[in-house]
């Protein structure tokens, strides 16, 4: 397979960005794979000198453009259609590669993603989906493309969102659940009681009602659906919560000889646990919906989160999700489309 990193788009590219690939490439994961990195070759070259990266294992598409996370997501249609990140979506879209890495601004990506790659077939929209590693890992979507969807959206992440726990994990009959601030029917906007009655109807989906915040950390869903502006918070505040435990740790265990003893016999379990909630161990979320695989990376991902963003995206691009969804999405379209021409014969006068 063929793998496309977009070099230049993130706060820490080029140097973290070429560093995660040049770790990358060692890996086990990596065997077989053929790398397409796309950015200022004078710039990666420079990189590379420094760090002693042997560059010719790559092949190198330039560009000096760059869409910074301020520019307007348009920018990649428009404004800045050379950009590294353009280039990149155009690539995959063309057939050149089979996967597409990137740390750039979200908005532009999902964007790109959405027009130039395209969506699968039957999808209205895509989605960017977080694996969230708590008691058990789940997926939330959408975690902060679609800030304003509606119902019909939000029942389609629910559907893609399970498809990618069977095909990614294997779970048979992914539990869904709707994120809200109560576990009532009634509870939340009208987007939220719309979507409750989507689900609660829906026979694509197994779906288990709302969750609420604090409820989601003890394996309560295997999908859990929100709209993209409460999703990215959610996912803002699980990853600033483990940051803030971690370190709280680390002060507990440095106030003394007793807390020096304790962290020595707790060594292993203390690194487990951090290794765990680490966001740069989880590297990536797809954008579920696409014909393609796309991995959004972290806007501030250093080397290993890019490494790990890498290696996600091999494994999402060598088993069957994409085609899972699209199967999924493609059939749930075809029954809504029946439904219509069905209401439709059954209205007054169609049968003159």
């Amino acid at each position: 397979m063929k793998l496309i990193i977009d070099i230049m788009s993130g706060d820490n590219a080029p140097v973290e960005t070429l560093l995660g690939v040049a770790r990358a490439v060692d890996q086990p994961y990596s065997e077989g794979v053929e790398y397409i990195l796309v950015g200022d070759e004078s710039k990666i070259q420079a990189i590379a000198e420094e760090h002693k990266i042997d560059l010719s294992q790559f092949d190198i598409r330039h560009t000096d453009e760059v869409l910074t996370m301020e520019d307007d997501p348009m920018s990649v249609m428009r404004a800045k259609k050379n950009s590294s990140l353009a280039l990149s979506l155009r690539l995959l879209a063309a057939g050149e590669g089979d996967a597409l890495v990137s740390c750039g601004n979200t908005g532009a990506l999902f964007c790109g993603a959405s027009l130039i790659v395209k969506r699968g077939k039957g999808i209205q929209r895509a989605a960017i989906g977080a694996i969230i590693p708590l008691t058990k890992p789940f997926i939330l979507l959408d975690s902060g493309a679609s800030v304003k969807p509606n119902e019909d959206y939000m029942h389609g992440f629910a559907i893609m969102g399970s498809a990618y726990m069977r095909a990614f994990y294997g779970v048979e009959s992914p539990r869904v659940a709707l994120v809200n601030n109560g576990a009532e029917e009634h509870k939340g906007t009208e987007l939220q009681q719309a979507t409750y009655v989507k689900l609660k109807e829906s026979e694509f989906v197994n779906f288990v009602g709302n969750v609420e915040g604090n409820k989601l950390p003890f394996d309560q869903c295997d999908v859990a659906v929100a709209d993209g502006f409460t999703g990215n918070i959610l996912l803002k505040t699980i990853e600033g919560m483990g940051k803030m435990m971690s370190a709280e740790l680390k002060s507990m265990f440095k106030s003394g000889l007793g807390g020096i003893l304790a962290y020595l016999l707790m060594k292993k379990k203390l690194a487990a646990f951090k290794k765990r909630f680490d966001a740069k161990e989880h590297g990536g979320a797809p954008i579920l919906g696409i014909s393609k695989t796309v991995i959004k990376a972290h806007g501030s991902s250093n080397a290993k989160a890019f490494k790990n963003a890498i290696r996600q995206a091999i494994t999402y691009a060598q088993s069957s999700t994409v085609d899972e969804i699209t199967t999924a999405m493609a059939a749930f379209a075809e029954k809504k489309k029946a439904r219509k021409a069905a209401a439709k014969a059954s209205e007054p006068g169609q049968d003159a």
